[in-house]
């Protein structure tokens, strides 16, 4: 813990891992968003990220995007404003924000697809961990939409968009 004689080290703590911001989230597809233009936004990401030293995760199923990004403080905060811009999604909600000395858990992925067969538990965990009202409300209604049935008509105004 301390780095001085006497006081033992932690044994865990890598001190040559580098500072990582992480922005988990979630959001559903705007009208129109389908594979094809999932595909591209992975293509654009990639290259964005490599450049930038971002790495991370996006998983599309039904509707809902659910993405993990992990990368310099200041990279991803620029990234999360640009992703709060986009008209591509909306019912954007947070799940978790931090920053720590890490390795990254992506270490080779600017950004990859992971196909979800089932997304709804990902997002009623979520759920059950949310504190936020305006969270809450967001992932009821995607959540709810996910139950309906109506995957074709997702992108659709369901309510207040974020």
């Amino acid at each position: 813990m301390f780095d001085e004689y006497g006081f033992p080290g932690d044994a865990d703590f890598d001190y040559a891992a580098p500072t990582l911001y992480t922005f988990v989230y979630c959001s559903r597809a705007a009208e129109g968003v389908d594979d094809m233009e999932v595909d591209r936004i992975i293509e654009s990401a990639q290259r964005y990220n490599l450049a930038k030293g971002i790495t991370g995760v996006l998983v599309f199923g039904s509707g809902v995007f659910f993405q993990w990004i992990e990368g310099p403080p200041a990279e991803v905060q620029k990234l999360i404003a640009n992703l709060h811009g986009d008209p591509r999604h909306y019912d954007i909600v947070p799940l978790d924000r931090s920053e720590e000395k890490r390795e990254r858990l992506y270490p080779n992925w600017e950004m990859e697809r992971v196909e979800a067969d089932d997304i709804r538990t990902v997002l009623q965990d979520a759920l059950e961990s949310a504190e936020d009202e305006n969270n809450v409300a967001a992932l009821r209604r995607i959540l709810e939409h996910l139950g309906s049935g109506s995957l074709d008509s997702l992108g659709r105004s369901l309510g207040p968009r974020s």
